[in-house]
């Protein structure tokens, strides 16, 4: 099985110092792309703006899609529009890095990306990302009983159920 295909387009509007994709992107585990058009027509868009939860139903669409994140701040709120992807949300899940620690749904880029990789099932693959970074396995272990839960959900909507246990 080959590992997914990480995507992002970086707005520029975070701190280089801190920021969780431009390192992905550096040690050669992302690849950017110049505008948000650019991302591969049909790819999962890890999004807080789409109305489907994120679930293991999606990892065949990320295996041939990719899987992608608009690297945008938090604090501007504004999502770029993406309409050749695929959007998802992901569930109730909290930040584990320093910037957002204990935050609900105020995820890094690569908080989301392990996320959604432990969701279809890739766990491996979700350490590799997150062992770049100091507080990365603390994302897993904060997040451990629901990311369980959702991993077992066969749908979106078995993962919306099972994010009910945890808000």
């Amino acid at each position: 099985m080959k590992t997914i295909r990480l995507l992002a387009y970086h707005a520029g509007q975070c701190d280089p110092k801190r920021c969780t994709s431009r390192r992905l992107e550096r040690l050669g585990l992302m690849t950017f792309v110049p505008r948000p058009s650019a991302l591969p027509s049909g790819a999962i868009l890890l999004t807080p703006e789409s109305d489907r939860a994120l679930s293991r139903a999606d990892a065949p669409r990320a295996e041939r899609r990719g899987l992608a994140v608009v690297d945008v701040s938090w604090k501007r709120g504004e999502f770029p529009k993406v309409p050749q992807a695929t959007p998802r949300a992901l569930p109730y899940l909290l930040a584990a890095n320093p910037v957002n620690y204990g935050k609900p749904f105020v995820l890094s880029s690569v908080e989301a990306l392990a996320a959604a990789l432990v969701i279809f099932g890739r766990e491996d693959e979700a350490r590799t990302i997150l062992a770049k970074f100091v507080w990365g396995g603390q994302f897993l272990t904060l997040n451990r009983e629901p990311l369980d839960a959702y991993m077992g959900a066969k749908d979106s909507t078995g993962v919306v159920a099972a994010q009910a246990e945890f808000i």
